[in-house]
This record gives structure tokens, sequence and C-alpha cells, in this order.
């Protein structure tokens, strides 16, 4: 990708971001995730966001949290592995979201597994319910996280994060005392999906979640279905979170993930969808996460993810006018 010269994007509403880093990786089954903020600072991604023109406040890296056992049903708790570390995870980067999400800006998370967007979309939740704001996630991502504690084939609770923001009563008690505010089904769509558990498949039907699957993109190509979602986001002028998994990638180009899964987006795909995203001026906030530098070869999916979350802010070729 060719740089423009900076200045801020036409159409983009915010000429700040804030990034925070969050090592963790105790949602997953694969250590190293925790790795992943210092991989993206590595690949330039601070420097290369101002020199889009943006100010970039760096705030560093949230410190592990102690451990906090939530008052869940304990058939339900035993099915979650490390749930005591999620707990204090999550509650932790709900409040350090929410203050993010309040001082203006773009918020950007760098994770860490998928778990702490049960944290980061819950504090922005919160942050949007209180300025009036609509929510919506686009989750980026090879699987559908959506189990719960009686579906999970695993208990790695990165697989249940959108259970749990769209409102699971089994997974409520993770929030404690903030209070939780859940994502209507409708807000929620799952882009680039190839990987649906069978109880899972169950429950995003049951409940109207919209997924396109890679099928779909194969038939439709990447831009139509894309095109349908932010259109009808941008008729509500929502704030849309964009949760971007390394999954989402096909592990040819991306193999620094823990969960790959064959068949994800190509490298022009990849760049295409977040330029599109982009130009519809609807992004709010964001997650990067699943980046596992322990399982990359020589930096590549750390520098690709930070290409992509450059292009996501409007690093373009040529200069284009939005549409």
């Amino acid at each position: 990708m060719t740089k423009h010269d900076g200045g801020f994007p036409n159409g983009f509403r915010e000429s700040r971001i804030s990034l925070l880093g969050i090592p963790s990786e105790r949602g997953a089954g694969t250590a190293g995730t925790l790795m992943g903020p210092a991989a993206l600072r590595t690949a330039g991604l601070p420097a290369c966001l101002a020199d889009l023109g943006y100010i970039v406040h760096d705030k560093g890296d949230m410190s592990a949290p102690a451990p906090v056992e939530p008052a869940m049903d304990p058939i339900a708790a035993a099915r979650c592995r490390n749930l005591a570390d999620i707990t204090a995870w999550t509650r932790a980067i709900h409040d350090a979201a929410y203050e993010m999400a309040r001082s203006g800006g773009v918020p950007v998370f760098m994770g860490g597994d998928h778990s702490l967007s049960m944290g980061t979309i819950s504090g922005v939740a919160r942050a949007c319910r209180d300025a009036g704001r609509e929510l919506a996630v686009l989750w980026l991502d090879a699987h559908a996280d959506y189990n719960t504690p009686d579906t999970t084939p695993s208990g790695n609770m990165h697989g249940m994060a959108l259970a749990y923001l769209s409102g699971d009563p089994s997974l409520a008690p993770l929030s404690g005392d903030a209070g939780h505010v859940p994502i209507a089904p409708d807000s929620i769509s799952l882009f680039g999906v190839r990987s649906v558990d069978r109880e899972e498949r169950r429950a995003l039907a049951e409940h109207g979640v919209e997924v396109v699957d890679m099928r779909q993109i194969d038939e439709e190509g990447i831009v139509a279905p894309l095109r349908r979602i932010l259109d009808r986001l941008k008729k509500r002028n929502v704030h849309l979170h964009v949760s971007f998994d390394a999954d989402f990638l096909d592990p040819a180009l991306a193999p620094g993930t823990g969960t790959a899964v064959m068949g994800g987006a190509t490298y022009r795909e990849a760049h295409l969808v977040m330029e599109m995203i982009h130009d519809s001026g609807l992004l709010g906030s964001l997650d990067l996460v699943e980046l596992n530098p322990f399982l990359d070869e020589r930096g590549r999916t750390a520098r690709l993810v930070a290409d992509l979350t450059a292009s996501l802010f409007g690093l373009t070729v040529l200069h284009r006018q939005p549409a």
C-alpha cells in the first residue's frame, strides 16, 4: 500500500486515536497473545497512524488484574477455563474502555485474545448508552464466538465473547457491579465466518444474528454483503465497533494466530473491507485481537494487521472522494 500525505480522511469524524494494549491470553487455548500489543507497536502501528495525520495517544498496556470469582452457577463455572482471570480482565477492561470512549477520539484496543472484547465492547456500549448513541458491532472473525458454558466444546472463553455481549444469562455474573448493556442481536454482524459449532449455529439462528459466511462471500464477492451491512448502519448513524480477529485472514497470509482456519480473507479482500468501513464514516472503536507472535513468521501477521489498521483509518493508494 502507498501512503498519502496525511491529513484527516474525508468523512471521518475523529482526529484523535487512543491506543491501549491488553496483554491477555487466558481466554485462549494457546499461549502467546499477551505479546500482541508489543508486536503491533514493533510493526509500527502508532507511527503509521500518526503519519496519516491523527493525534495518537498510546496509553501503554494494562496490568493483569487480580483474579475474581464471579457469583456464577457452579456447573456453568466449571465449564469455563480460567474463569476468575477472565472475570477480572472483563471488569478492568470494561472500566478502561468506558473511560476511553467517554473521552472522545477512537479507542483502539490491542490484544490479547478475543475474550477481551467482553470488556471493550461492554464498556463502549455503556458510554454509548450514556451519550444516547446506538452501538453496532461488526465481528470480523473465522469463528462465531457464540458458545456458552452449556455449549462450549473447549471451555475457552474467547469462544463465548459474543454470547456474553448479547446478554446470555449464564455469563452475566462476569460483569459485576458495573452492570452490562446487552447488544441487541440485530446490531451484531458476523463477517467472514467459516467455523461454527453446531450449538452456536442453532443459537445464532434463534437470536437472529446476521452472519455472512465465506460461502456467501464466495458467491457474491466481498463488496455486496458488506455494503448492505454498512448502508443499513449508515441510515441509523450508529457508533460502529469493529472487532478484528487475526484469523479472519487466510492463514497462508497470517500464520500468527492460535485458531487458524483455512479459506480466510485474501490480502486484497481484507484491505477492501477496511477501506469500505473507513469510507462509511461509521468507525467509532476497534479491537485488534488474537495476534500470537509466538506462532508468527518473522512478524508477517503483525505487519499485516498494522497495515490493515492503517487502511481502516484512511490509508489509500490514491486520494478518493467518499461515495
